[in-house]
Order: structure tokens, then sequence, then C-alpha cells
């Protein structure tokens, strides 16, 4: 199946540079949502590996994403990274108290978050046993 990233941002050209951003990583596809309604509907329907989101989105916005993720069983693990052009330390904080496990601020390095991206994925696989 391979790994399978959400990113969710109600600007294009955000979505299209982390897209982009990811293509080097092997076994990653990528799904988008514009707003977090969307995305939420997509986690109902797939499984997915990781989340990138945006947090100021129409409608259900990425606290209340990362909120709703959280609280569901398979939830817990799933690595969310928060890129967002709010970055004001509270909003940093309530995203990290609600369970997101980065956060960038826009402008960002669209490498930087791959990093982070790939770091996390590795840290939630499974490692054999010696």
């Amino acid at each position: 199946m391979g790994i399978r990233v959400l990113i969710v941002d109600d600007t294009d050209w955000s979505a299209v540079t982390l897209e982009v951003a990811l293509l080097t990583l092997p076994d990653v596809k990528t799904v988008r949502a514009g707003s977090g309604q969307e995305a939420w509907s997509l986690l109902e329907e797939r499984s997915i590996s990781a989340i990138i989101t945006d947090l100021r989105m129409p409608g259900m916005d990425g606290f209340e994403l990362i909120e709703r993720v959280r609280a569901t069983s398979n939830g817990a693990t799933i690595p969310i990274i928060v890129v967002s052009a709010d970055g004001a330390p509270e909003n940093q904080d309530r995203a990290q108290r609600l369970g997101a496990n980065a956060f960038f601020v826009k402008p960002y390095s669209p490498a930087a978050v791959r990093d982070k991206l790939e770091e996390l994925l590795h840290d939630t696989q499974p490692h054999d046993s010696l």
C-alpha cells in the first residue's frame, strides 16, 4: 500500500509545494483536502499514514481536525505536522497540546517539512527486535 500523506490546506499553491517536496520520498503518495471537513471525510474512508495541515481554513479548522483525529482509536499514532502562516506562540502551544508533532510557520522550508515527516514516519514504523 505504501505511505499515504494527507495534505490539508485551502490554498492550492501551498498544497502543491508540499506535494512536490514529498515526491522524493519512496513509497509516499499524497492526498489533498481543501478543508478540515473534507480531510475528516477522507480519514473516514481511507487509511492515512500522516497529516500535514494548515490551521486557518473555512468550516472545520486545523485545531478541530487535530482534536478529532487524536480522539479516534487509530489517530493517536498518526504523525501530524502543522504548516501555518499564523505562527503566534499561543497557536503553536495549542496545536502541540492538541497533539501536533511539529509546527512550521509560513513561509517555511518544504525540505525541512519533508525531513521532519520522514523522521516522524520512521519513528512510527514497527522496528525489528534484536
